[in-house]
């Protein structure tokens, strides 16, 4: 049998393989969609590869200080939450033992057993104690604004990278098809690394991210071949 330390491990680990998946997945449809816009147009191949590096940097740095201000304003409700808890700690330190204490009997505890638990938990540390059992907080979930930031901008950069070397290395009259080519690649790929670190269908969750990915490039290249067209 797995000890619980080990399995709270793995879950973290998946829960930034799926965000750091979803990332690259943005970064992958994003700027290949734009290229294929461009490229639809009839745009120059340096029109292109400047409309792509541009689509990598604003992308990265869109992500990098949405996910920035998000999580950091999930931090300021944590701090707010936290400052709450310690307040009342200090005015009614029994009211709050009983509260954690009925809080482990709604949870499955005899009435005696778990006053004994809130009382140990309390005496060690009181705020740890109700930040992760009335509040669900806790030091591994602790929102990181920083590093979401940066883990955000380099995985949709690192996904972003891929159609535009591509477009880079590849001649103009094969640059639409090898760009699309590589990318449904890469997205089927990851759609399947994706479900599998969720514990779902591989072939399935890796078709669904193709398909709506195949979808968002061939509209972005049909309204980029109609502009160019009546331009």
């Amino acid at each position: 049998m797995r000890r619980r330390s080990h399995e709270r491990h793995q879950l973290a680990k998946r829960g930034w393989l799926r965000a750091s998946v979803l990332g690259a997945n943005d970064g992958i449809v994003s700027t290949s969609s734009l290229i294929l816009g461009v490229a639809a147009a009839h745009a120059s191949h340096a029109s292109i590869l400047l409309s792509g590096t541009s689509g990598l940097v604003a992308g990265a740095m869109s992500m990098a200080i949405g996910e920035y201000v998000s999580v950091h304003s999930q931090a300021d409700t944590e701090a707010a939450a936290l400052a709450q808890e310690r307040a009342e700690l200090q005015a009614d330190f029994a009211g709050e033992r009983h509260e954690l204490t009925d809080i482990y009997v709604r949870r499955g505890l005899d009435p005696m057993l778990a006053s004994q638990v809130a009382e140990q938990l309390m005496a060690h540390d009181a705020l740890a104690a109700h930040a992760r059992d009335e509040l669900g907080l806790s030091a591994d979930s602790a929102a990181r604004p920083l590093q979401a930031a940066l883990a955000s901008a380099g995985s949709f950069a690192a996904g972003s990278a891929i159609p535009l070397l591509v477009a880079a290395a590849t001649a103009s009259r094969y640059l639409i098809a090898c760009t699309v080519a590589a990318s449904l690649l890469c997205l089927l790929f990851l759609g399947g690394i994706s479900a599998k670190a969720g514990g779902a269908d591989v072939l399935a969750g890796a078709l669904r991210v193709g398909l709506w990915s195949a979808l968002a490039m061939g509209v972005t290249a049909g309204v980029g071949a109609l502009l160019g067209t009546a331009i």
